[in-house]
């Protein structure tokens, strides 16, 4: 059994860049911010590309297939995500996550707690970490949640200067519910999806996915992502009643 340890780095990432923060006494300058999130933009489409790639085989019908099946589970699981209205949900959390950064910016002392809440809510609720989670469970494709740490990371660093160092501690929070997430989908789900060669299935519309992460992080166009995440229990579906 593979060593998954996607939500291992993502952790890391999160400590790495408190203490980055805390270290500095200016914040980081627009120039940088600009070139970080394209790189970090480009990266999520890279490796986003490649996961769906990896996840392809076989002859040129074949891969046009598989393409067709990922691409039509991203497309119904956006209508059932809306029908679950699960971008509301993410909605609330982003909102509540923003209300409590709103209220210690105003108040001083800041609330140890405050902090340690909104950056649990926003890095635990972020849809990428929940398609890499299972990206990294499936198939040990630690990559989309290497990404997420260094979004994540460059998030701490501004965070920590109005939480201080209890924000960090959110690390273990994303550690235990990400590393979850993959222990379900290492043990449980992947046994099952290999069995029935589904697994690419699911890959391949993950990829597709982090596709709309991409998008996102270059600010090109809101995306409701939370509304995609059932493609990837969808695309197991059409791939056994296509096959």
């Amino acid at each position: 059994m593979e060593i998954t340890i996607g939500a291992f780095l993502n952790a890391v990432g999160i400590l790495l860049g408190a203490i980055f923060g805390l270290s500095r006494h200016t914040p980081v300058s627009t120039h940088a911010q600009f070139f970080f999130r394209n790189a970090l933009g480009a990266a999520t489409i890279f490796f986003g590309l490649r996961l769906a790639w990896l996840s392809l085989g076989g002859n040129f019908l074949d891969c046009a297939k598989q393409i067709f099946i990922a691409l039509l589970a991203v497309i119904l699981g956006n209508l059932l995500g809306k029908i679950l209205h699960l971008q509301k949900i993410s909605n609330r959390l982003g909102h509540r996550a923003s209300n409590l950064i709103a209220a210690s910016q105003k108040n001083s002392p800041q609330n140890d707690a405050d902090g340690f809440g909104a950056c649990t809510i926003l890095f635990c609720a972020a849809p990428l970490g929940i398609v890499g989670a299972i990206a990294d469970g499936l198939s040990g494709y630690f990559w989309l949640l290497a990404v997420k740490a260094a979004m994540d990371a460059l998030a701490m660093a501004t965070f920590v200067k109005i939480f201080r160092w209890p924000a960090a501690m959110s690390a273990f929070a994303v550690l235990l519910f990400l590393g979850a997430i993959t222990f379900v989908c290492q043990f449980y789900a992947a046994p099952f999806l290999n069995s029935h060669n589904l697994t690419n299935a699911v890959n391949a519309a993950a990829g597709f996915v982090t596709l709309a992460v991409a998008i996102v992080v270059f600010g090109i166009r809101k995306v409701e992502l939370a509304n995609y995440l059932p493609a990837l229990a969808i695309a197991p579906v059409l791939a056994w009643l296509m096959k």
